[in-house]
């Protein structure tokens, strides 16, 4: 039986509180949009109290949280990869945060690669998708996604310095 979440449900474990994105889950229209949102007040209060070895750190760091959540989460709502699971989005999205050059114009390209990525799935994300289940499976796909959308930004600023 696959469960519907709700506000009781996000709060009745700290699992489900992180694989929600803190609530943004529960968006009724696109949580995955919403949850990649996120990751940029979260990284506006991070990174000036990190450096950028630090924080990268603390990606990696909320990545493991990640599996952890998203593989209890799932086995709770009966589902590996709940569309309100979306602490893999936030994850991703604060590491293309951290590589971009700041800016609005390169964020604002950011979101939008990163959630066609995640949304169209092309290969080898879909494969991933497909085949590694578990929080693992959940987390991993979205560093692919986040991969794609660094390396589009890059051959942009490589042609248009």
């Amino acid at each position: 039986m696959i469960i519907r979440p709700n506000s009781q449900f996000l709060l009745a474990h700290p699992a489900h509180f992180v694989a929600l994105g803190f609530g943004t889950g529960l968006a009724p229209v696109a949580p995955g949009t919403v949850g990649t949102l996120l990751a940029y007040p979260l990284f506006y209060v991070l990174a000036p109290r990190f450096d950028t070895p630090a924080l990268f750190g603390l990606i990696v760091l909320f990545f493991i949280l990640g599996i952890w959540a998203c593989e209890h989460t799932g086995r709770a709502m009966g589902i590996a990869d709940h569309s309100g699971m979306v602490w893999d989005e936030v994850v991703a999205m604060l590491l293309i945060l951290l590589v971009v050059p700041a800016g609005l114009g390169w964020w604002i390209a950011a979101f939008f690669l990163f959630r066609f990525f995640d949304v169209v799935k092309p290969q080898p994300i879909r494969y991933f998708d497909q085949t590694i289940k578990g929080g693992f499976g959940v987390m991993f796909d979205d560093l692919i996604a986040a991969f794609y959308t660094l390396l589009v930004l890059a051959v942009y600023q490589r042609l248009f310095p």
